[in-house]
């Protein structure tokens, strides 16, 4: 989030992450995603599509992405990522 446009974030989005999040934080995709002091991302470090969805590694992140009619959409963001466990994710879709 170096850019600070939480609002074309909000945008970039799946359904109901962004319906999990509003939920969550009692507020607007915009204001709920900037209290989650997600990192700011950084570079591509790789990526891995199957199908149609993706993991897409960066520098300080990871994110998940899923195929829409729209194009892609993210599904979960600020994950990281535990030994022997699925990946912990500040942002989601339940």
């Amino acid at each position: 989030m170096a850019s600070g446009d939480y609002t074309a974030a909000c945008e970039l989005l799946a359904p109901q992450s962004r319906e999990q999040l509003e939920e969550d934080e009692k507020k607007k995709c915009a204001p709920a995603l900037q209290g989650q002091d997600l990192p700011h991302g950084g570079a591509v470090r790789g990526s891995d599509v199957y199908g149609r969805q993706a993991r897409l590694r960066l520098e300080d992140d990871t994110l998940f992405l899923s195929q829409f009619n729209g194009g892609w959409k993210v599904v979960a963001a600020g994950c990281t990522w535990q030994s022997g466990k699925p990946y912990s994710c500040s942002v989601r879709g339940e």
